[in-house]
């Protein structure tokens, strides 16, 4: 069934919170820790864009903000981050 197979792709390892896209390159949230900290960076995004109004001053907050959160999902994947072709790997 279609549904097992996602959830077998979609469970992780203990203290993993993100697992590979099936498609592409890249991670999604696949635990409550994951999903929060997801969360929270973008709130922070979207906060500080609206509240700094200069975009270069927004920008770089944004990258600040982007490279440490980039950097946690890539620390937290299970099974790292490559170029994926859904079951094929």
């Amino acid at each position: 069934m279609v549904i097992d197979q996602l959830r077998r792709e979609f469970t992780v390892r203990k203290g993993y919170w993100f697992a590979p896209k099936l498609f592409g390159y890249g991670a999604t949230p696949v635990t409550w820790q994951g999903w929060a900290v997801t969360l929270g960076f973008a709130a922070m995004v979207i906060a500080l864009a609206t509240l700094i109004r200069d975009p270069a001053a927004s920008v770089a907050v944004a990258t600040a903000l982007t490279v440490p959160f980039l950097a946690l999902v890539h620390a937290k994947t299970d099974g790292g981050w490559h170029w994926r072709w859904g079951a094929r790997g």
